[in-house]
């Protein structure tokens, strides 16, 4: 397996000087934030989410930077963003773009981005890695991670193991996977929760994650997941490994780094600090007034304006009013609904887009 790559100044596009970039390192709060986009959805999901992030002031100290992937023999087709406006004003947000030259995944696991991207941040560095389609609401800085002890998302279903009625059961699957790494299973568990049900297991989205080295935290992480897929362990026999692959090895890697779940304070990821909407109609569906205020704001601004409107599901939704329909098929005072149904009826009103 390949070591981790390092950092290759050469190779960023950054709005401001060596001497600044140096300078908001060093600043109370800061760290590094990264996320990946490339050409289609992602680039015009990338320029929302840096426009939100420099909406708040807070924020000034996080270094931004962008993992494009690059053509090689792992894409059939040329991935990197062919918008030069969304590339020109990412950088006038400060965006540090990374070349990111894909040695493990690329077409036919696009999610694995994200692992190789990690290898590039500077190492033994504090960073916060997010899904793209995710808007920020407000300063990550006051979020109060503790980045010595990684954690991640927990606004999960429970998509993986799938569980047949003849087993394996999520204590086989799990089980064998700890064993299978040398790792602590026990104090993984929430004792809250009964044998078998899935909250008991340690399992995370990975749409937004952290820890104190992102050069340490990808490489274990990539290993992971190659070995994973390599060893056929028994327990997995039945189980797909993609999309998951990600978020299967995540638990994992946290656990071996000395984290665990629910780290975060309260009320800020997935909350009042950042939203990971997935699609917009999502965020119109779920997501409260202060998010939907944020959002329409930025889209309000001609600059972006410009822009978002030449995605046609951003255009829909933020310009066309289709936003304020899909908001009005909910009643956001009761319990959610859950996504499965809420995409449900945003498809049979015609307004599922992404």
């Amino acid at each position: 397996m390949s070591d981790p790559l390092p950092l290759e100044p050469g190779h960023l596009t950054t709005a401001s000087d060596a001497d600044a970039h140096d300078e908001s390192r060093g600043a109370a709060g800061g760290f590094n934030l990264l996320i990946v986009a490339q050409r289609g959805r992602l680039q015009y999901e990338a320029l929302l989410l840096a426009a939100s992030l420099r909406h708040f002031a807070g924020n000034d100290v996080v270094r931004l930077f962008i993992a494009e992937p690059q053509p090689g023999p792992l894409w059939s087709e040329d991935p990197r963003m062919d918008h030069w406006r969304i590339r020109q004003m990412l950088g006038a947000f400060g965006a540090q773009f990374i070349p990111l030259h894909n040695r493990h995944f690329g077409d036919s696991y696009p999610n694995g981005n994200k692992i190789e991207a990690l290898l590039h941040l500077p190492a033994a560095e504090p960073f916060l890695f997010l899904d793209t389609d995710t808007l920020i609401t407000g300063d990550l800085t006051a979020v109060g991670f503790d980045f010595a002890r990684p954690s991640a998302s927990s606004r999960v279903a429970p998509t993986w193991p799938l569980i047949s009625l003849y087993g394996p059961g999520y204590e086989d699957v799990w089980r064998a996977l700890y064993d299978h790494f040398a790792l602590d299973y026990a104090s993984s568990l929430n004792h809250s929760y009964p044998p078998e049900f899935w909250r008991r297991y340690a399992y995370f989205n990975a749409g937004w994650f952290y820890g104190p080295c992102p050069q340490l935290f990808g490489a274990r992480m990539r290993d992971y997941a190659i070995e994973v897929a390599r060893a056929a362990l028994p327990a997995l026999a039945c189980q797909p490994l993609k999309p998951w692959l990600d978020q299967i090895v995540l638990p994992l890697v946290i656990q071996a780094m000395g984290g665990a779940r629910d780290l975060v304070p309260g009320g800020h990821m997935d909350g009042a600090t950042t939203c990971h909407y997935r699609a917009l109609p999502m965020l119109y569906a779920q997501a409260s007034d202060l998010t939907v205020g944020v959002l329409e704001t930025l889209a309000a601004r001609p600059d972006l304006q410009r822009v978002l409107c030449q995605h046609p599901p951003f255009n829909r939704m933020l310009y066309q009013g289709h936003g304020a329909h899909a908001r009005a098929l909910f009643d956001r005072d009761g319990p959610e609904t859950p996504m499965a149904e809420a995409q449900a009826k945003l498809s049979r009103a015609g307004l599922w887009a992404r």
